[in-house]
């Protein structure tokens, strides 16, 4: 890693641990949740509420900072973090899952991949050498090697096919990086680069992938390609079999899950760094998680219920605001709907990560997973 980032294990439970990591904009304390930020900004978020409930990192998105405002405004304007004011880490994705999204839209080769904007039809190439060098330009804390992400259920030569050509990708991806950290004397001195490992849920490809990738000596890595179908017990299954082929030194990151319980079952399997647009796109469409489980507010049900949406949670919406209120915002379509619901949902989440690891510490994480598994029973 680069002097100026760290990760250091400070204790454990099974093979759940928690963490320090160190990065050029603060210290983020592992196991940790990063609210999704694509276009740098949470959704229906202000940064001053995501400070408020003590977020020390987000996502942002490559693919979409790319094609708007653009990546070289954004660096002309001082990089991402004085862009969006922000001065916390960041962590940018490479865009690969966004530009898997685009299926009718685009074409994968060797090269790269070429698609053509959801914006204005405008098309790009975007490389493994191209991506790097976007996310150095933006100035991310952690920037992540472009890897290709296939659907499931998938074909298995196409499933290994994508595996490989991550592989080479990462290569490509690792070289251009090192490039730029020799050459860039005083720019982004801080910035990693994270590699990711691909195969699907076939464990041969996972095993193959897990140790390529990690041969090529990134700075830490990621497990990608799951939550994209498969059912839930076997993409634990396959955290489960990834993680501890992974440098025990270095942070573990997986990509785009999920429930909170997919989360406390993610830890207790060793990884330390999720993303996901569950508790924002889920509030926004008036689900909220609880304690209880799932609260669904637009319900006829809550019509007159004068109780909070969770009577054990601290956050601001849950201490000033009913489910009736939240109801009737959801119904009349107030923006201060998305709000106050995504304000809980991400509230809900941090503090699910803070239980998390006081449990590590206290060796009682078995516990907590069991009451979290309730929630979804």
């Amino acid at each position: 890693m680069s002097g100026v980032f760290d990760f250091q294990v400070t204790e454990r439970d099974g093979d759940a641990r928690c963490g320090r990591l160190s990065t050029p904009h603060g210290v983020i304390h592992t196991p940790a949740f990063m609210p999704v930020a694509t276009r740098g900004t949470v959704k229906a978020m202000t940064h001053r509420d995501l400070l408020g409930m003590k977020a020390e990192v987000i996502l942002a998105n490559t693919y979409h900072l790319h094609l708007r405002p653009g990546t070289h405004l954004i660096e002309q304007l001082g990089g991402l973090h004085r862009f969006i004011g922000w001065d916390r880490p960041i962590l940018t994705d490479s865009g690969g899952y966004q530009v898997f999204s685009l299926a009718s839209r685009r074409t994968v080769d060797e090269q790269g991949v070429r698609f053509r904007s959801h914006i204005d039809g405008e098309e790009h190439l975007l490389t493994p050498e191209g991506v790097t060098d976007l996310q150095w330009a933006l100035g991310s804390d952690v920037a992540m090697a472009f890897d290709e992400c296939v659907a499931y259920p998938c074909d298995a030569s196409d499933l290994g096919r994508a595996m490989e050509r991550t592989l080479r990708w990462a290569q490509r991806a690792r070289q251009r990086f090192k490039s730029l950290r020799e050459n860039s004397a005083g720019v982004n001195p801080g910035q990693v680069q994270f590699g990711i490992v691909q195969g699907g849920v076939d464990h041969k490809l996972r095993v193959i992938s897990a140790r390529e990738t990690v041969s090529l000596g990134f700075d830490a890595y990621a497990i990608g390609g799951l939550s994209v179908g498969e059912p839930v017990q076997v993409m634990y299954e396959v955290v489960g079999e990834t993680a501890p082929r992974l440098p025990e030194g270095c942070p573990r990151y997986l990509m785009g899950a999920g429930t909170p319980v997919d989360l406390v079952e993610a830890v207790s399997r060793g990884i330390d760094l999720f993303d996901c647009v569950l508790p924002t796109r889920n509030a926004r469409n008036g689900q909220l998680f609880t304690s209880k489980g799932r609260l669904n507010i637009k319900q006829a049900r809550f019509v007159d219920d004068i109780r909070p949406p969770d009577e054990q949670c601290k956050c601001y919406t849950c201490q000033r605001h009913s489910r009736a209120y939240l109801r009737h915002l959801y119904l009349v379509d107030e923006m201060s709907a998305s709000t106050l619901n995504t304000l809980h949902n991400l509230h809900f989440y941090l503090d699910t990560m803070r239980r998390v690891r006081e449990c590590i510490k206290l060796g009682t994480l078995e516990t907590l997973r069991q009451e979290f598994r309730l929630l979804d029973s």
